[in-house]
């Protein structure tokens, strides 16, 4: 696993505090990647927000998340994800950000949207956040564990939460296969200090995470090649809007941030990194 000194708590909240504002100017309301068709063709392309519809889709159909189902959505940022699955899968959705900011702006959004009575979002700290034992169906977390400081604790806590039979869900940057590659160690301290990660673990690092209380691994699928596209559109919309320069007024971290792009895709590109989806589900008795 690759761990940096010097990401603090409230740097991560700090950054998305005013690094909201960037996700909403470059990305749009989803601040997750977005999945590509492998079929897809340049004579019709999907655009950037229907790919990350499609992330969200393509996990909850993978994670069989169904009419009724609790959810708590881990990292729920402006809450996308929460309310898409409200809307259309009719489900209950508890969302947790981090960021003040975010959780306001994810509850009017939510009432815009009308689905205000299935969906409740906290402020609270995803590693201290406490709720009861079976109260969940599903525990979704879309690219927030990668600043989580003690992983394999969250995932203590978070199959306590589920219900017999109930799933992990979760879409994660991660560490590549071979950490023996110093390049690839550089590259990977490179993306953690600037996005704010304390640490990136490999796919078998999470997966001994969910499995060691009993979970089955339902799926694990590597979608790095589906996703790239995400930051090749994030480094063309700062080309043409200008939005580095508004980020150097505001807060020169978000400059880090904004610069952190080309590291981000050099890394999925050389194997450093992966993207992907992993579901477990907890035994049913």
């Amino acid at each position: 696993m690759i761990s940096i000194d010097g990401v603090q708590k409230s740097s991560i909240r700090s950054h998305y505090q005013i690094g909201t504002l960037f996700y909403r100017l470059l990305w749009g309301p989803h601040i997750h990647h977005g999945l590509w068709d492998a079929a897809s063709s340049p004579e019709v392309p999907q655009s950037p927000y229907e790919a990350q519809c499609n992330l969200t889709d393509s996990l909850a159909d993978l994670a069989d998340v169904s009419r009724g189902d609790r959810i708590v959505d881990i990292g729920c940022g402006m809450g996308g994800s929460s309310i898409r699955l409200a809307k259309l899968r009719d489900c209950d959705v508890t969302g947790v950000t981090l960021s003040p900011v975010q959780q306001r702006w994810a509850a009017v959004s939510s009432k815009l949207k009308q689905v205000g009575k299935q969906t409740r979002f906290l402020a609270e700290d995803a590693e201290k956040v406490a709720f009861d034992n079976a109260s969940f169906d599903v525990m979704w977390s879309v690219e927030c564990t990668e600043h989580l400081f003690d992983k394999p604790g969250f995932f203590r806590n978070a199959y306590d939460w589920l219900r017999p039979g109930g799933r992990m869900a979760i879409c994660v940057w991660f560490e590549g296969e071979d950490t023996t590659r110093d390049d690839h160690r550089r590259q990977c301290e490179e993306v953690c200090e600037r996005f704010v990660c304390p640490s990136l673990a490999t796919r078998e690092d999470y997966a001994s995470w969910m499995t060691e209380h009993g979970m089955q691994i339902v799926h694990n699928v590597d979608w790095t090649n589906r996703v790239t596209r995400t930051w090749e559109i994030c480094k063309q919309r700062v080309e043409r809007t200008g939005v580095r320069h508004l980020a150097k007024i505001l807060d020169r971290e978000q400059v880090d941030f904004i610069d952190g792009f080309e590291a981000l895709l050099n890394a999925y590109r050389s194997g450093a990194m992966q993207y992907g989806a992993i579901v477990a589900q907890k035994p049913k008795q």
